[in-house]
């Protein structure tokens, strides 16, 4: 993991390659479900494995695709749009599920 954490607004969250959008050092992150070593491919997808494990869908933003799982205070929130689904969302569901997703390069 590595990149430059900013603090914007309140929040501090990890900007990967300040910078350089495309640039040829950068590698692409992709989400894997470690049970089934099955790449993340869309949301359709990821809510399936989601709600396998006890995350509901909240449907209260109509930016955003959010996940919540009731024995816990924790919150999932994703860009609607899967071609904004960074490493940071990705990191995030990896937290929360730490044995059943992991972050690789593609």
């Amino acid at each position: 993991m590595s990149g430059v954490w900013v603090f914007k607004n309140g929040v501090l969250r990890l900007v990967e390659n300040p910078g350089a959008d495309s640039a040829e050092g950068a590698r692409r992150k992709v989400l894997v479900h470690i049970p089934s070593n099955e790449v993340i491919t869309s949301y359709a997808v990821l809510e399936r494995k989601l709600s396998l494990i006890g995350w509901e869908r909240y449907y209260d933003d109509p930016d955003l695709l959010q996940f919540h799982k009731r024995s816990t205070v924790h919150l999932i929130s994703l860009p609607k749009d899967f071609n904004k689904f960074k490493s940071m969302h990705m990191y995030d569901i990896v937290v929360k599920n730490r044995n059943l997703f992991e972050v690789r390069d593609a």
